[in-house]
């Protein structure tokens, strides 16, 4: 592990990190500079978040080949949990170091990264690549102008959905709006379905629902001016949290929703899985995790984007979303940079992408999508008319923390709609 570079803003980072959210390619390289002569082994630590099938092995197949065809260079892996991550991740800078290469997410996080001169700048080396990575992928890693992170998947939030579900209950297609969507909870609970699983505890997959809802009822442009001015008291904010009142005042979700993690076997996703909730806000990999962490549905598995909201200064082609990209840790040796090239070179990407976990970030790597659900959400995409940021990433680290707490907060019914608003404003005016 390579040691960060020490200065006020590392402890800032560390206190707010807990907030948010075959062997091809070309690995050339001199992978690290200290191979030559039996000089000796350059290790590099790879923190990541792929911690269960289908990218943990393949992932941990890349590291072996790269150190085959580079004897002199040796791959530690740390997989690890989502949560448990960032707890690790905060823990770690808050001595000043920093892992070779590990998980991030982009935006405000990133940026406070930066600032602690935590990461190195990737601008150059990404620009040399033979493998260029999609403008809109790359996008959140980009900090004034220069480059700090490398994308891995990209994609979108939606509504996963039980066919079987929505049939026994009587309903034909998925909602177009926000009120069709409301008379589809009360059309599930009627049938004695539970609508919704949510995964309470974890509170990320809770600011899904309001961060549409601003979307939806204020536009993309409203919260990049809230970002600007450092105000969320926009009525068009407030309208949003009045919105998500009357969802959650229909008890859409499961028993002990507020106590529920993800991707555990009582979580969120294994309630969609094993057949128990209709549906879960959740982003590109859902079904991943729902069959690792209950079944797979197959054919009953469906997805549909966030409803319009009747009035709304948003439209239903605007996607929320993001991807998981990495970090090069400031004083990683060089052969980091080169093991990041390999493993998002179009041939590595492709294998990636062909589990069904990942959509590609590389041009040249569509055509290894092969699984029905990952092509729907890449059309939806392909069909953007705007996108915006997880907001637990594209604010500064305080604020998403502020967004995500204050949001289930609202979903438990402890704050309201005003009170939510305020207290994001308050957090972003003191940063």
């Amino acid at each position: 592990m390579s040691l960060g570079r020490r200065s006020a803003a590392l402890f800032a980072v560390a206190a707010l990190l807990l907030s948010g959210c075959g062997g091809g390619g070309d690995g050339g390289g001199d992978g690290g500079g200290n191979q030559a002569g039996g000089a000796e082994t350059t290790t590099i630590e790879w923190w990541h978040i792929q911690n269960i099938e289908p990218m943990l092995p393949v992932w941990d197949a890349m590291a072996r080949e790269y150190e085959k065809a580079h004897p002199n260079v040796k791959i530690n892996i740390t997989p690890i949990e989502n949560e448990a991550f960032k707890a690790k991740l905060t823990t770690v800078t808050q001595s000043g170091e920093a892992p070779d290469l590990f998980q991030t997410w982009g935006g405000g996080v990133l940026d406070q990264q930066v600032q602690a001169g935590l990461v190195k700048d990737l601008t150059a080396d990404v620009a040399a690549w033979p493998s260029p990575l999609l403008p809109l992928a790359v996008q959140p890693y980009q900090i004034g102008g220069k480059t700090y992170g490398v994308p891995y998947d990209i994609g979108m939030v939606g509504f996963w959905y039980n066919k079987a579900l929505f049939a026994k209950a009587g309903i034909d297609e998925p909602p177009a709006t926000w009120a069709e969507f409301l008379d589809d909870v009360k059309a599930l609970k009627d049938a004695g379905i539970t609508p919704i699983a949510l995964a309470g505890n974890a509170k990320w997959p809770g600011h899904y629902y309001w961060a549409y809802l601003a979307m939806r009822v204020g536009g993309l442009e409203a919260l990049k001016q809230a970002a600007e001015t450092k105000s969320f008291e926009n009525p068009d904010f407030v309208a949003a949290g009045q919105q998500l009142k009357q969802l959650v005042d229909l008890q859409p979700f499961q028993t002990g929703f507020l106590g529920a993690a993800y991707e555990t076997p009582d979580g969120q996703a294994a309630a969609v899985g094993n057949g128990k909730a209709a549906m879960e806000l959740m982003g590109q990999w859902a079904p991943t995790v729902q069959r690792d962490a209950a079944k797979d549905l197959g054919d009953d598995l469906g997805f549909f984007p966030f409803p319009a909201v009747e009035g709304g200064k948003g439209t239903a082609t605007e996607a929320f979303g993001g991807g998981g990209g990495f970090a090069v840790g400031a004083d990683a040796p060089p052969a980091t940079v080169d093991f990041l090239k390999y493993i998002t070179s179009v041939e590595n990407q492709r294998r990636s992408v062909e589990t069904g976990a990942f959509l590609p970030v590389v041009q040249g790597a569509e055509d290894a999508i092969k699984d029905a659900r990952a092509k729907v959400v890449a059309e939806n995409l392909a069909g953007a008319t705007g996108f915006q940021l997880y907001l637990d990433q594209a604010y500064p680290p305080a604020v998403g923390q502020q967004v995500n707490d204050s949001v289930a907060e609202l979903i438990a019914g402890s704050k309201t709609a005003e009170q939510v608003t305020a207290d994001i404003t308050q957090t972003a005016k003191s940063e």
